[in-house]
């Protein structure tokens, strides 16, 4: 095991280096006036950096303020059991979901299922080639959703891209029979506008409803024109999936003109994302909520019908939010934790140029009741410890660790690792572990890191874009009694009810 340098020294540091040269400068302003960043978790394209910052990172790995290249470091309270390195699928990995024990890996060419009946071992059982990035991925029962936000020339695994502007051209939602998780069935496909960047299920006992969400309308595609100021909702029958349709597109931003009612970006809103749409949907069944991360917006809404979702608070933060990414709840249902993907994904943004507030977590409390519930800023998050101008790092896809009384969740921050982080206090949140490799490079920015890093009996999983899928220990007074929770199936986006 390797330990990290006293993350005082190392913060300091680079905090020199990136202020002096960082490789931002022609890309992120230091104030709100930023470019808006390319949304889309897409994969990043390599970068050759400056000669400069290539010098500085060099001094910072000599010194050891930051681990060598693909050197793993942790807290001490983090045990890495193990990674098992990509295989039939060699495109980006992205998110995951669970059930009973397995474990599905989406990635941008299709998904893997593992084995974690023994997570010190987890065996391959079944890899289903199927590109479409991103490949979103969740289960419920015997089914599978994969959603497709790439234009494809048709609905099939054997698809090739397409440009958009063509009306032939597909995007939307695939669905699986996994049955035998050794051999996923394709069994159906939907068309959504704009395509289905992320899906968020809504399971009922007889059906299932996948929140689709997408964005980005052009007046030059047919299938996604503007103002796409909504979401598409499908509704699945367990029993005949192929049935699956389109039953609605609940308008969340109201307004007059060709944009809709939603935040309108720069130049009104410099280096903010213009809302069209969402990114991500997060639910939670039990109390008929559901928190949507929308670009420019963070909102809240009601899905006691889930057919007809109704939106009670809306949210911006025109200072140092630039890309609504993905929303959590704590398990009390009084707060949520945003995030802002700035850059994209594909940017350097966890150094002292852009500082502790922009590209991090917001936490905000629900305070009121029922439909007068209002989202209330209390204080931002952000891993403390900066990374090489070569490393994408930014807020990304996490879950809770379900310990009753406190609010802790394990957090992906693409190359800046994983996070475990305490927001029992909105106003004092803190981290308490961490795990991350060091740069892919030192001399190019290149794409990698953790996509998402969660939480599911007993262990914590990542998938990492590049090196593949991790599970890791987590050891700590302050998180062990989660040990003894059990969920049967987990998709982060839908929260279970961890002590019903």
């Amino acid at each position: 095991m390797t330990l990290l340098n006293d993350p005082r020294t190392r913060h300091r540091r680079l905090g020199v280096a990136a202020a002096a040269a960082g490789l931002l400068a022609a890309m992120l302003t230091a104030g709100p006036a930023a470019a808006t960043p390319d949304p889309g978790d897409g994969p990043t394209v390599p970068e050759k950096i400056s000669k400069s910052v290539e010098t500085q990172v060099e001094e910072a790995l000599a010194e050891g303020e930051i681990p060598g290249v693909d050197e793993i470091v942790h807290s001490d309270n983090i045990t890495h059991l193990t990674n098992i390195p990509k295989d039939a699928l060699p495109g980006t990995n992205s998110d995951l979901a669970f059930q009973g024990k397995y474990a599905f890996s989406g990635n941008y060419d299709g998904f893997r299922v593992f084995d974690i009946s023994n997570p010190k071992a987890p065996k391959t059982v079944a890899q289903v080639l199927c590109p479409g990035g991103q490949n979103d991925i969740s289960v419920s029962g015997n089914l599978l959703f994969l959603s497709t936000d790439s234009s494809r020339n048709d609905s099939s695994c054997n698809s090739v891209t397409q440009p958009a502007t063509e009306k032939s051209s597909w995007e939307g939602m695939k669905i699986f029979d996994i049955t035998d998780k050794a051999n996923p069935k394709y069994v159906a496909a939907v068309e959504t506008a704009c395509g289905s960047h992320t899906n968020t299920l809504v399971p009922e006992r007889k059906n299932v409803y996948v929140y689709v969400s997408s964005y980005s309308p052009s007046a030059a595609f047919p299938d996604c024109q503007p103002p796409h100021d909504g979401i598409s909702i499908i509704k699945v029958p367990r029993n005949a999936p192929e049935k699956a349709a389109v039953v609605g597109f609940p308008v969340l931003f109201p307004g007059e003109g060709p944009d809709g009612g939603g935040n309108p970006g720069s130049p009104t809103n410099p280096g903010v994302s213009k809302t069209t749409g969402c990114h991500d949907i997060t639910v939670l069944p039990s109390e008929d909520l559901a928190a949507g991360a929308c670009m420019g917006d963070g909102i809240l809404f009601s899905i006691k019908d889930p057919e007809h979702p109704k939106v009670i608070d809306q949210v911006q933060d025109n200072v140092n939010f630039a890309f609504w990414h993905s929303a959590t709840f704590n398990q009390k249902a009084n707060k949520v934790v945003f995030t802002d993907e700035l850059g994209g994904g594909g940017a350097a943004t966890c150094n002292a140029r852009i500082g502790p507030n922009r590209g991090a977590d917001g936490i905000y409390d629900i305070v009121g009741k029922g439909d007068k519930r209002k989202l209330v800023f209390k204080s931002y998050y952000k891993i403390p410890r900066h990374q090489a101008d070569t490393e994408n790092c930014v807020a990304h896809n996490g879950s809770l660790i379900p310990v009753k009384g406190k609010d802790i969740m394990v957090q992906a921050w693409y190359q800046g690792g994983l996070s475990v982080w305490d927001f029992t206090n909105s106003l004092k949140p803190r981290e308490i572990a961490y795990f991350e490799r060091g740069p892919i490079s030192t001399t190019t920015l290149v794409g990698g890191g953790s996509w998402s890093a969660y939480y599911y009996n007993g262990y914590i999983y990542s998938n990492d874009i590049a090196k593949g899928f991790d599970v890791l220990k987590l050891d700590d007074r302050r998180t062990d009694p989660a040990k003894k929770v059990r969920v049967r199936e987990l998709n982060v986006q839908t929260q279970p009810d961890y002590f019903d």
